[in-house]
């Protein structure tokens, strides 16, 4: 699998994930809070399904394998 997350990008989904998933977890937000899994494991595994669909990439060129 090619990386096509990179940099800023992933560090951002990182921490909105986990602040969605803390969210949810409090009761602060419904149900959606839970969607925060999405951009937490996309930043993890540094792999956005969408961005290949859309054909974007925020992954510098020697990151990409």
């Amino acid at each position: 699998m090619k990386f096509n997350v990179g940099g800023v990008d992933r560090i951002l989904r990182i921490v909105i994930g986990l602040v969605l998933i803390a969210l949810a977890a409090t009761g602060t937000v419904g149900w959606w809070g839970w969607l925060g899994v999405i951009p937490l494991l996309t930043g993890v595994v540094r792999f956005c399904p969408l961005y290949s669909l859309v054909g974007m990439n925020t992954c510098p060129m020697k990151a990409r394998k």
